[in-house]
């Protein structure tokens, strides 16, 4: 429990970290609301037809008699939009950020800054960034889909589907949420794909403490949008202790960072300010 509270306070501090930078708030917020749109009309499309898709699906139920009929393809019907809404939480971040990717690097850099030390720099051309990014969170996606066709045969057992899936659902949305913020840091620093996996499984508790409140609050789109700059600062936070580069005082928790934040790197980041 431990490590999984000390995620949680990554995530914490990264919002009070934007809460004391307004500027860079705002400069962060950008690109989740372009995907918010994106994503809302993709899911009020779904909403609309996702009862012709089972219908579609199921032509074998054609001639059941009410109430079985409308009642099994009203089941699935909810089983794809909520697959559907699984998807839409877990790729929102890996869009925003491929969206937003400049954005996030200058955020990520200057959370860098104010912890102190060196700021890594991928030294990569825009293009090839955004190259690496997509065929990461492609191959991230990959994996998901695989969890979440999963998750979705086990939605048909009997009380398991219904108590046990939803709960797994979240641990898996919010362990690659947490992959996806953190590789904004981390592939500043030349961590590959792999190694971010092993190094977020190698802690798979504190992952899981910073990913899965944000899934939670992540099905509420507009939550999403207002909160990832300040998932993106905590997962910088949280990247720096996973490749070892506390700042002094931290004590491992996340708790240590605060006081680091506001305090160090202040005229450096006055020169560094979005225009």
């Amino acid at each position: 429990m431990r490590d999984f509270g000390a995620g949680f306070g990554y995530l914490v501090a990264g919002q009070k970290w934007v809460g004391r930078h307004g500027r860079w708030f705002g400069f962060g917020l950008l690109p989740g609301l372009v995907t918010l749109v994106l994503y809302a009309g993709a899911l009020i499309g779904l909403a609309y037809g996702a009862d012709d898709l089972t219908a579609w699906a199921t032509p074998f139920a054609d001639d059941w008699t009410s109430p079985w009929q409308g009642a099994f393809r009203g089941f699935l019907t909810a089983l794809v939009f909520v697959f559907g809404l699984f998807l839409a939480v877990v790729t929102f971040t890996a869009v925003t950020l491929l969206v937003g990717q400049p954005f996030y690097e200058s955020l990520s850099e200057q959370v860098d800054r104010t912890e102190g030390g060196d700021v890594p720099e991928s030294g990569l051309p825009l293009w090839r960034e955004l190259w690496i990014s997509a065929r990461d969170s492609l191959k991230v996606l990959l994996r998901v889909a695989f969890y979440g066709v999963l998750l979705f045969a086990c939605g048909f057992v009997p009380v398991v589907g219904q108590t046990v899936v939803p709960v797994l659902g979240f641990c898996v949305s919010g362990f690659f949420l947490a992959h996806e913020l953190t590789s904004v840091a981390l592939q500043r620093r030349g961590v590959e794909l792999k190694e971010r996996l092993r190094m977020l499984r190698g802690r798979r508790a504190m992952t899981l403490g910073f990913g899965v409140p944000l899934a939670v609050s992540f099905v509420v789109p507009f939550v999403a949008v207002f909160l990832m700059p300040g998932a993106v600062a905590g997962a910088t936070l949280m990247a720096r202790e996973l490749t070892g580069e506390r700042a002094p005082g931290d004590d491992g928790n996340g708790a240590g960072t605060s006081g680091n934040l506001s305090s160090s790197g202040g005229d450096k980041e006055r020169q560094d300010l979005p225009h």
